[in-house]
């Protein structure tokens, strides 16, 4: 009898631990993801009667307003996709197929604005444009333009990355036979290598679009109400004009923009991971040459331009912005500015000094990193089981796409929908809209995804018949993620840990609705000081923006020293 009834108590242990490891994500979501949205949404079409009530979106679209930001919102990101890959792939070329001195620092570098506060983005391309600024001569302060040239610097990265990726890991040998039959390296780029790259460019170009399209801290300071988009119209309504209602509509209409965009980027992404089974798993990376026989080579065009970009896009700007930080208010050089971060601001601009604004970020990250990883990770380590049936399978498939939504949400929408469903959460007698944790639980919304993204493919690379092999010889399922999993999985989670971190402390949409006056962040205090009037809160707010900059940087250099060269996540 009780030898009968061991394997049957042992899977239905092994059946709990997964169903508890499932449902507490599900929850945690349902919770601070999911109910807000949705009654985020439903305010949209619920008129104060409780009937279903469509007026609001009639009464929206009938302005031409609407049309204009839906316009903007959309050329922007158009544009922004477009340059950000035809920048982006030559890029990926240099810093993954080709070998030369320094390539692991220059790859750090051009990730390096990925991690950055959008708010540290724009003021470091204001800095830069604004007149007197070393471009200002170009007159685009406040201009579209500027705006799509800082979302080309954000979101470089993400194309470099995800291209490079791939293309590192690529056989070479399909092109190396083109060229021994006669084509130019140009035709044999075109017909070979780039139908196998088009899975991941589509892929980092539907990511790159869903950016552009939810960008908020930088279209905030750099375009204001002038050039506004979805994203910014949402806050304005909010905070500006109390109206709930036009903001819920435009939630709505960003929902639909993001839902398409999420639904492009897990068809690429799938068809990227089956190109990925196809490729060489060594590096095929050969030594930059520029020149031969005193001809130049196919490497010197795709070098210069990655050079220029590097130099212009990436390192100007944050040259700049560090320069004028010591640019003190009277004239000269100086300290003044840093000096002054210890101070409230002229006029007392701030109700706390800019240290202890960083000092709130540093601890609201902690706990939203904790909370990203806690959540993200038992995320990872479902949706990357392989079940044998049909259904099971499915049933994975459905989680891991629920569990993206959230990078899909703005979290303009993710604080608006905080404020308006929990003030009792669950019946509860709290109010959590005026608690300490729901800056730190907004911002584990946000990196989650990026959590997971970052784990997963990683956990997805273990041979199942490791795991089955260590419960046959009669592992329990803990030791078996202790002995199995986690060894290989621990690099891959350093680096989450840091992207959810640098994510945390520089995330302004969701914070700049929840921070209260008291516990305001470095972004929230940056964006405050550039909105008021004199210099030294202007010097101020540069030299704040070089502070939070250092710290996401130094984060995420770390995070990269610890992954080393091992093929990470997507990002």
């Amino acid at each position: 009898m009780v030898r009968a009834r061991a394997p049957w108590r042992g899977r239905l242990g092994r059946g709990a631990a997964w169903g508890l490891a499932a449902a507490v994500p599900l929850v945690f979501l349902g919770v601070f993801f999911a109910w807000p949205v949705v009654t985020l949404v439903a305010r949209g079409f619920v008129g104060d009667d409780g009937g279903l009530d469509l007026s609001g979106f009639a009464e929206v679209f009938s302005q031409p307003r609407t049309w204009r930001i839906l316009g903007l919102t959309l050329w922007q990101a158009v544009l922004g996709t477009a340059f950000s890959v035809l920048l982006g792939v030559p890029g990926a070329y240099v810093l993954y197929r080709c070998r030369f001195p320094g390539r692991r620092v220059v790859r750090a570098l051009v990730t390096v604005p990925f991690v950055l506060p959008t708010v540290v983005v724009g003021v470091a391309f204001r800095s830069l444009l604004v007149q007197g600024g070393p471009l200002g001569f170009l007159r685009l302060d406040e201009t579209f333009a500027a705006i799509v040239v800082a979302l080309v610097f954000f979101n470089y990265s993400v194309v470099v990355r995800t291209v490079g990726g791939l293309w590192e890991h690529l056989d070479p040998r399909a092109e190396q036979a083109a060229r021994a039959l006669g084509a130019t390296p140009w035709r044999a780029f075109r017909t070979v290598t780039l139908p196998a790259l088009t899975p991941a460019i589509a892929s980092a170009a539907s990511i790159v679009f869903l950016f552009c399209a939810t960008a908020f801290g930088v279209v905030l300071v750099l375009g204001g109400i002038r050039y506004g988009t979805i994203e910014t119209e949402i806050w304005i309504q909010t905070t500006q004009f109390l109206d709930l209602r036009t903001a819920a509509v435009l939630s709505v209409v960003q929902l639909v923009v993001v839902a398409a965009a999420l639904m492009v980027a897990n068809r690429t992404r799938a068809k990227r991971e089956r190109a990925l089974n196809l490729s060489s798993s060594a590096s095929s990376a050969h030594p930059l040459r520029l020149w031969r026989d005193g001809r130049p080579t196919g490497d010197l065009a795709p070098a210069a331009l990655t050079a220029v970009v590097v130099v212009v896009l990436v390192g100007l700007p944050l040259g700049t912005l560090v320069v004028r930080s010591f640019r003190v208010p009277g004239g000269g050089w100086g300290l003044d500015n840093y000096a002054n971060l210890g101070t409230t601001g002229g006029r007392n601009a701030l109700s706390v000094t800019v240290w202890e604004a960083a000092g709130n970020s540093l601890r609201t990250a902690a706990l939203a990193t904790v909370l990203a990883v806690v959540i993200g990770g038992l995320v990872a380590l479902v949706v990357s089981r392989r079940p044998r049936s049909r259904g099971g399978r499915r049933a994975i498939s459905v989680l891991d796409s629920v569990f993206m939504l959230p990078l899909g949400v703005s979290a303009v929408t993710v604080g608006f929908g905080f404020l308006l469903t929990l003030d009792r959460p669950l019946g509860l007698d709290v109010d959590l809209r005026t608690s300490g944790l729901l800056v730190p639980i907004a911002q584990a919304v946000v990196a989650i995804p990026l959590v997971v993204r970052t784990v997963l493919p990683t956990l997805r690379a273990i041979d199942p018949r490791l795991r089955e092999a260590a419960a046959t010889l009669g592992a329990a399922p803990g030791r078996v993620f202790r002995t199995v999993d986690g060894p290989i999985a621990a690099r891959s989670l350093g680096l989450a840990v840091g992207f959810a971190f640098a994510v945390s402390l520089g995330e302004f949409g969701a914070t700049s609705f929840l921070a209260r006056p008291d516990s305001a962040t470095l972004p929230v205090v940056i964006f405050r000081l550039i909105g008021r009037p004199g210099a030294e809160n202007y010097g101020m707010a540069l030299a704040a923006s070089v502070v939070l900059a250092l710290l996401t940087a130094a984060v995420m250099l770390l995070a990269e020293r610890l992954r080393g060269d091992r093929p990470g996540g997507e990002f």
